[in-house]
Formats: structure tokens, C-alpha cells, sequence
């Protein structure tokens, strides 16, 4: 029996999809984010009072202190690094800065320490960040909930009191309290956030529900079957946890041949003073030949190597829509070999929309008769679905008539009084319930051929006889299935599609974008279990997503992309980038810049190798004087850097974009 429509309650205001509570960490809040900021302050004062040509005294404490404050932190941690016995890169930066310093290149060294200090911060604060989202994740199920006891009594508790068997109430607007099942009622339940559906579902008693969604119009009985612990929500924030922690460290192709380099070439550096020492050298000219030595032979420009085409790639990213959020990511980006998609709000706009208007032949409607018809009864309620239908009404500059005694009946439609004929707006199954008569045959194959198509059907009646069909869909992005021809060209496998949605719809759209491997009905720990058994028979997979119940897949993918307009902040916390301007064609891009870069590191590590293998053998072998040796070493460095700084220009994406078309 359709209920008259309830005022929603202010304190839980439904929206078109239930969003994540924001939190998050000041940049400054965090002691790296202090610490490296001194130590930039005071390089940025020293370094025009050096280049002026004021006294060492008026500079020299400054770069004293740039080098102390942002040094102590990545030095005590190479530090501890050295009681595991492992050699810590940071550490070595710090010591090639105190070298520099020692032979009279304070500023470099500064500028070294700044850097590291810099990435260290930003490095925090992303982690930070990450940890608000997943935080903040728990406050989408509601802190209390509406228990009612045997004898109907109700009493407002705790949700973290809620036990198995308890049997709590669920107004409209409110979150639902606890994972159940419904006893009593019938509504329709926003649970975006767990499955990622574009629709609210209509829920009836024996139906599922999930903590944190939001229910719709109509009041529900749910009896309790997970303790608060337990939850699908409270799992998606584990499944993000326990993602991250066990997610391999990817790291930097440099850093590894860092860590035997840089041993290298502290044994090196000793055995360049000792063995002369020990022929009977003086001790001056030994420890002028080991410090042109370790200039010579640092690391500097194999360092540059990497990340001047990396950071490059990130800058030029950035500039056309792709946020990527580190130097790792953007290497690992032109790693991947398979793909997965999410289906709303990736693949699809993730809003609803009419697609389709069919008027019944005999009743004399027109497609924007029957629209507007639809649109007045409609337009006093808050359903995604009346709203892509008042909505697509406006678009056609359609009027919106006045009507009387509007009803809205939970997962059955509406109905109102307009121009005096009663007009009702509905699920078909439900307002054709019974009837035999021909028009409501024909609406019925109507709606039947509209659901075959993986869209919703919404049927109109006028004074209780169908008049028409309306189709509703979430529309797919124009670049869709350019965007999937163009991973699949660049991985050698067709994309996977992972969603929650139901399988008609996934497989209807599945088949529009040209993906064969379709996994519907998917719940947020489905969709990890799918991208760890890729995982684990050796893919390097990446996960493109922007809800919710993505955040654990992103998390446990070798990369993770998340929608950034329509994004929920965990999945955007969580993702390793982000499409800023939702244009999907960028994602296929971007995995081609990193290759560009990838390709370009290369050229680097040989142009240094070349340069320090030259160095390194004219000082062993003959007399490098010292000033030869910084100019040589410092030209390697301005030539890779230079070199790096290749894919700043647009045409390097162009370039990227063009390979995918």
C-alpha cells in the first residue's frame, strides 16, 4: 500500500551516492613536512647571501643548519639501517653531502640534503593521507541505531552494542546500523559504497542490507546477522590495511643497483687513500685523490639518471588530467601487463539517465507527452531514477505540470493526480502485477526488450492502463571503448571488467567496450580475491576504479587508478593515481609516457656509466685534477638531467597519445 512521502530527516541527507567523511592531515602537522621545511627556508636564505658574495660567516651557519635539520632524520635512520646490516641509500646521500661540504661545495651538498628531506616529507604525508581515508571509511556506518525490543519498544544504542539476532529500525534517510536481512518493510537502499550498483536497490523482507548504506523512503525491520566488527564495511577497511602492508615494496630500477654501487664505491673510496698510504703517499695528496674519487664516483648522476624522465613524466601528466602521486608509480605504470575496470563511474558516468522514450500505440502520447506526463509525477520525489527523469523532461525544455496528492510506495514508483488523470511511475513487474489485458502485454515485452538491453525499465500508467516505456541507463563514457582497445593493444590481453552490478547489465556493457572477461555481482573482497590470482600467476596488474569498494582492489593491485571527479576519497587516497579530469583515454596515456620514460632512464644510466667508468679510470690511472674531475662530474649530471627533462614538452604526450590511437 503506497505511504505518503516522509520529509527526510536532516541528519542524514541522501545523496546521489553516499561519499566518505573527509579527514584529513595538515601538511605541517607532520615532523618531516617541519623538518624539511626549515632546512628549505634556510637554503633559500644562504644560498643569495653565497651567491652575492656576502662572508662565509653571514652564510656559512645557515647551510650549517639547512644540513642539520634536514639531515638528522634520513642519517639516524641510515643509522639504524646500518645495525641491520643493510646499506641505506639516504644515508649515503647524506655522507656525499658532508663531502661536499668538506671540500668546499657546501651549497651542493645543501641542495642534496633539501632534496631528500623534501621527498621524505611528501613521502609521509601521502601515507598520512592514506591512513585518514581508511580512517574516515568507518564513519559512513552510523555510530548509533534504532534497537527495538521484544515487547515493539524502541532505544536508541550504540552500534558497537548491536549483537547477532538483534532486531534494529531503519527510517528513511537514515544508514543502515548493522549487516542484516529485513524482516518487515520495503524501501530502496543506496548501497553504492559497498557494491558499486549506480541505482538504489529495492530491498524486501528476506533481502540482504549493509551497514553505511543509505536507506531510501521507506522504514525497514532489520535483524542484526554480523557482529560491528564484522561488517562489509569494517572488512573493506582491513582488506585496504592489510593490502597496503603486504603490497611488495616496489622500488626505484636505481635503488637497486643503488645498494651494490654504493658499497662499491665506499670500499672503493678506502682502498683509493689507504693503498697509496701504504706505499708510502703522503697523506695530503691521498685524501685529494679519494675525495676526487668519491666525487667522481658518486652516484649523483646515476641518481639523475632516473628521475629528472620520471619526474618529467609525472609533471607533463599532471598537466593533462593525470595525477600521479610518485617517481615509483610512474615506473610502475609502464610495468603492467593486465588490466581490470570497475564498471560505474569508470567505464560509465556513474549517473542515471533516459535513454529511451516508447509510447504505447493507441494512447495517442507523443515521446515528450509521455515524458512530461512522467516528469510531473515524478518530480516531487528525491529517487535517482525520477530525478534522470524530470531532468531529461528540462533538457527537452518540456513543462512540468502541477499535480495533487502525491504517493510514493518503496521499490513499486509513485503516483499523483495530474491534470485530473491519475498517472502512476513504476518498476513494470510491479504496476503490471496480474494484469492480462493487451496493453499491459505490450508493455510488458516493451520493458522485457529495454532490461535485455541492460537498461531499467520504468512503466507509465494513466488512469491505471500503461501508456509507455521508459528506458534508464548509466550512460557509457564516449571513450570507453576506445580506451579498452587501446589497453588491450598496450598489455597483449583484453581488459577484465570487475563489478558489483548485476550480470545482465555488466555483460550488456561488457560487450559495447569489447571486454570478454566479465566478473559481476562482486563484493569489495571478491574484487581483491580476482586481481591476487592474477597477481599470483605473475601479471602486474592494473586496477582502475573511483568507489568505495574499490579502495581494497586498488590497494592490492601493482597499480591503481582512480576517477577523479566522481571519486570516493578512500578510493582517491588509496589509488597510486588519479584521472583529475575523468577523461579515461588519459589512463592508457599515461601507462605510455611511463614507458617513454622507462626507455629514456636507459639512455641515461649509459650516458653517466660512460662518464663515471671515463672519470674513474683517468684518476686511478693518471692525475684527474680536482676541478677537471667536478666539471666532468657535474657535466654527466647536467647532460642526463637535461636529457630527462625531454618529457616535459606536450609533444612527448601527444607522442604517448598517439601510440594508442
Amino acid at each position: 500500500m503506497p505511504s505518503v512521502l516522509l520529509p527526510r530527516p536532516e541528519r542524514a541527507a541522501p545523496t546521489a551516492s553516499a561519499t566518505v567523511p573527509r579527514r584529513r592531515t595538515r601538511l605541517f602537522a607532520l615532523a618531516e613536512a617541519r623538518w624539511a621545511g626549515t632546512a628549505l627556508a634556510l637554503f633559500l636564505i644562504a644560498l643569495p647571501l653565497q651567491l652575492t658574495g656576502a662572508p662565509a660567516w653571514a652564510w656559512g651557519p645557515l647551510y650549517t643548519l639547512a644540513y642539520v635539520t634536514g639531515g638528522w632524520e634520513p642519517a639516524w635512520a641510515g643509522l639504524q639501517a646500518l645495525r641491520e646490516k643493510t646499506l641505506d641509500v639516504d644515508l649515503l646521500m647524506i655522507v656525499a653531502a658532508i663531502g661536499a661540504a668538506c671540500i668546499g661545495q657546501v651549497m651542493d651538498g645543501g641542495l642534496l640534503i633539501v632534496i631528500f628531506a623534501t621527498s621524505g616529507a611528501l613521502e609521509a604525508l601521502a601515507t598520512a593521507r592514506t591512513q585518514d581515508a581508511v580512517r574516515g571509511l568507518l564513519d559512513l556506518a552510523p555510530a548509533t541505531a534504532t534497537r527495538l525490543a521484544d515487547d515493539g519498544s524502541e532505544q536508541t544504542v550504540s552500534t558497537a552494542e548491536l549483537a547477532v539476532g538483534d532486531t534494529i529500525l531503519v527510517r528513511p534517510g537514515e544508514r543502515v546500523g548493522a549487516d542484516g536481512r529485513v524482516l518487515d518493510g520495503a524501501s530502496d537502499v543506496d548501497q553504492a559504497t559497498i557494491t558499486g550498483e549506480p541505482l538504489p536497490v529495492a530491498k524486501e523482507p528476506g533481502d540482504e542490507v549493509f551497514a553505511g548504506t543509505l536507506n531510501g523512503t521507506g522504514a525497514l525491520r532489520v535483524k542484526v546477522e554480523r557482529d560491528t566488527s564484522d561488517s562489509v564495511i569494517a572488512r573493506i577497511v582491513v582488506l585496504v590495511e592489510e593490502a597496503s602492508r603486504t603490497k611488495a615494496p616496489t622500488q626505484l630500477f636505481i635503488e637497486r643497483v643503488e645498494q651494490r654501487y654504493s658499497l662499491g664505491m665506499v670500499f672503493a673510496t678506502l682502498a683509493v687513500f689507504l693503498v697509496p698510504l701504504a706505499f708510502g703517499a703522503d697523506l695530503t695528496s691521498s685524501l685529494l685523490r679519494a675525495m676526487t674519487f668519491m666525487i667522481v664516483a658518486s652516484p649523483c648522476a646515476v641518481v639523475l639518471a632516473t628521475m629528472p624522465p620520471l619526474l618529467s613524466a609525472i609533471a607533463n601528466a599532471g598537466r593533462h588530467g593525470v595525477l600521479v602521486k610518485s617517481a615509483v608509480v610512474m615506473e610502475g605504470l609502464g610495468q603492467v601487463d593486465a588490466v581490470a575496470l570497475d564498471k560505474t563511474g569508470t567505464l560509465t558516468e556513474g549517473t542515471p539517465r533516459v535513454t529511451g522514450i516508447h509510447p504505447l500505440a493507441g494512447t495517442g502520447l507523443s515521446e515528450d507527452a509521455l515524458l512530461a506526463l512522467a516528469a510531473a509525477a515524478e518530480h516531487p520525489s528525491e529517487h535517482p531514477l525520477a530525478r534522470a527523469v524530470v531532468a531529461a523532461a528540462r533538457e527537452r525544455g518540456l513543462g512540468i505540470a502541477g499535480i495533487q496528492g502525491f504517493a510514493s510506495a518503496p521499490g513499486t514508483g509513485v503516483t499523483a493526480t495530474v491534470d485530473g488523470r491519475t498517472i502512476a511511475v513504476g518498476a513494470p513487474d510491479r504496476l503490471l502485477d496480474g494484469a492480462g489485458d493487451a496493453a499491459s502485454a505490450r508493455a510488458a515485452v516493451v520493458a522485457g526488450g529495454l532490461e535485455d538491453d541492460g537498461r531499467t525499465a520504468v512503466l507509465v500508467l494513466r488512469d491505471a492502463v500503461p501508456v509507455g516505456v521508459l528506458g534508464i541507463a548509466d550512460r557509457l563514457r564516449p571513450d570507453a571503448a576506445r580506451t579498452v582497445a587501446a589497453l588491450t593493444a598496450l598489455t597483449g590481453r583484453t581488459p577484465m571488467l570487475l563489478t558489483g552490478d548485476n550480470a545482465r547489465a555488466a555483460a550488456h556493457l561488457a560487450d559495447e567496450v569489447g571486454i570478454t572477461d566479465v566478473r559481476a555481482g562482486l563484493l569489495p573482497q571478491d574484487k581483491v580475491t580476482a586481481v591476487r590470482e592474477q597477481e599470483a600467476n605473475g601479471r602486474k596488474m592494473l586496477v582502475i576504479g573511483d568507489g568505495v569498494n574499490d579502495a581494497p582492489a586498488l590497494a592490492a593491485a601493482h597499480t591503481g587508478i582512480a576517477m577523479g571527479r566522481a571519486g570516493s576519497d578512500l578510493a582517491l587516497e588509496t589509488a597510486d593515481a588519479v584521472v583529475v579530469r575523468d577523461e579515461l583515454t588519459t589512463v592508457p596515456a599515461v601507462v605510455s609516457l611511463s614507458r617513454a620514460a622507462r626507455r629514456l632512464v636507459v639512455q641515461n644510466l649509459v650516458v653517466a656509466g660512460v662518464f663515471i667508468s671515463g672519470l674513474v679510470i683517468w684518476d686511478l690511472a693518471g692525475h684527474l685534477p680536482l676541478p677537471l674531475g667536478v666539471l666532468g662530474h657535474e657535466g654527466s649530471t647536467v647532460i642526463v638531467g637535461l636529457n630527462g627533462l625531454r618529457l616535459l614538452r606536450d609533444a612527448a604526450w601527444n607522442r604517448a597519445a598517439g601510440d594508442i590511437r
